[in-house]
């Protein structure tokens, strides 16, 4: 399948990149939009609004990864109780 072709790639670069502690900058951008939650009376005000942040779809795949194999790690050795 494409998909395992593209995450084994994409698991050697970010291998790569944590093995000479390199952080893309594009890696750490994020868009933040506040949207109205509904109901509010006075929209003046910070409480009526709700912070969504969009992530780097690229970082969010590379943070998955590494946890998973944080998590492997963790219950290979019985770190977790």
């Amino acid at each position: 399948m494409v998909i395992l072709i593209i995450v084994k790639d994409l698991a050697k670069v970010a291998s790569h990149y944590f093995a000479n502690g390199i952080i893309l900058k594009s890696l750490k951008k994020s868009i933040t939009v506040a949207l109205r939650k509904k109901g509010k009376k006075n929209y003046s005000l910070l409480g009526s609004y709700r912070p969504i942040t969009f992530k780097n779809i690229l970082a969010k795949v590379l943070e998955k990864y590494i946890a998973n194999i944080m998590s492997e790690v963790a219950e290979k050795h019985r770190l977790f109780l």
